[in-house]
């Protein structure tokens, strides 16, 4: 059985998943208000990834005898001025998400509750590659910077990105 205090760190924590995924549906509907379906469609598999982490926490805290507590969702911005704002932001919020999944297996830790820090090891490398996917995109938009042809190139390559659920969510 998970004890209090990490059963309400890990409903905090899908707290925060949830909005990810409101966060990315949000930058979705900017690109899509400006027929950038390409960035449109990357922001839509991040929603995708980014609610496949809440559940995986969802399931995992009643796996542990825990209890869910949904909270409340804060409106996410709708605004981006540009698609390297846009993308700044992307990764400006994966690194606080980085910094909340790091507090959390500092506190499993400290509890000595070596499943739930079994368990976030997952976490720990998924922020890796969320953050390098950002970076990449953002290196990409700076060098393309006011060039057009560009940012079409890249949207129609963004375009190709699919979701691909992790092998254990097929089952």
């Amino acid at each position: 059985m998970i004890s209090k205090k990490l059963e309400k760190a890990v409903n905090e924590q899908i707290q925060k998943e949830t909005y990810s995924a409101y966060l990315y549906l949000s930058m979705a509907a900017y690109f899509a208000a400006q027929n950038l379906d390409g960035f449109a469609n990357w922001f839509y598999v991040q929603n995708q990834e980014e609610t496949y982490h809440a559940m995986k926490l969802h399931r995992y805290l009643i796996e542990r005898g825990g209890e869910v507590e949904l909270m409340a969702i804060e409106k996410p911005p709708k605004n981006f001025e540009s698609p390297l704002k846009a993308f700044q932001a992307a990764l400006e919020h994966e690194r606080f998400i980085s910094k909340s999944i790091h507090e959390l297996v500092d506190k499993a830790t400290e509890e000595g509750d070596h499943p739930l820090v079994s368990f976030l090891k997952w976490y720990v490398d998924e922020q890796v590659e969320e953050e390098a996917s950002a970076e990449k995109i953002i290196a990409q938009l700076e060098l393309i910077e006011g060039y057009k042809p560009g940012l079409y190139h890249l949207d129609k390559e963004l375009a190709a990105r699919v979701y691909t659920p992790p092998a254990e969510e097929e089952e």
